[in-house]
């Protein structure tokens, strides 16, 4: 396979969707640099509930400049308390600026890259640069909250995790600030109808195709 010179995508869904899965599947294989905008807000969100800043804007505006994405990529993010935290900071505008600056900051020197979150292709990614594909990730509560069941080693009840889950997506689809959204041109992904092998080819068929024109 040729390498191809300028390859942007953006990966959008709901809480274990398996859009990370699935992002990093396909960034090994097109050789992509991957971001993933959730470990972002689960690292504000551990930053937050350990020092318990009393202003939240400045205390992260400080941390997010010295932080580099590999020392993010790094950290332990996934704990339940951390899970029932982000949700609430992703509401948070002004958060959320901070967040989208450090993605950009890392996007504006990469032209070969996967970016997966909630708001890729309807903000991060919505133009300059623009994402050459958009794929969206949908998968059923009961998968979803099994599979995070299994990530977190069975420690919590699958009923804690599922309304965990549950919570998060109401609270990203029904936020003021960039809500979760499929785009129009989007490629829809249910990973709960396909195997990770099956979502790596349908969606590396889209982006070969995207190349043949």
């Amino acid at each position: 396979m040729a390498k191809l010179k300028k390859l942007i995508i953006a990966c959008d869904g709901g809480a274990a969707s398996g859009k990370s899965t699935a992002a990093k599947l396909i960034s090994k294989k097109y050789k992509l640099i991957l971001i993933n905008s959730g470990l972002i807000y689960r690292y504000c969100s551990k930053l937050i509930i350990y020092h318990k800043p009393k202003n939240i804007i400045s205390f992260l505006k400080k941390e997010l400049r010295i932080v580099s994405y590999m020392k993010i990529s790094k950290q332990k993010l996934h704990s339940e308390n951390i899970s029932n935290h982000v949700g609430i900071i992703a509401k948070n505008k002004k958060v959320r600026e901070l967040v989208n600056q450090l993605q950009r900051k890392i996007i504006k020197v990469n032209n070969r890259i996967c970016v997966e979150g909630r708001d890729i292709a309807s903000k991060i990614l919505s133009k300059k640069p623009k994402y050459d594909l958009a794929f969206y990730f949908k998968c059923s509560l009961e998968v979803a909250a099994y599979r995070r069941w299994l990530d977190l080693k069975k420690k919590i009840p699958i009923k804690d995790v599922k309304n965990s889950l549950k919570k998060r997506t109401n609270l990203d689809k029904n936020r003021k600030n960039s809500p979760l959204i499929k785009v129009k041109d989007a490629i829809l992904i249910r990973t709960d109808k396909l195997t990770k092998k099956q979502v790596l080819t349908k969606m590396s068929k889209h982006i070969d195709n995207v190349y043949k024109k």
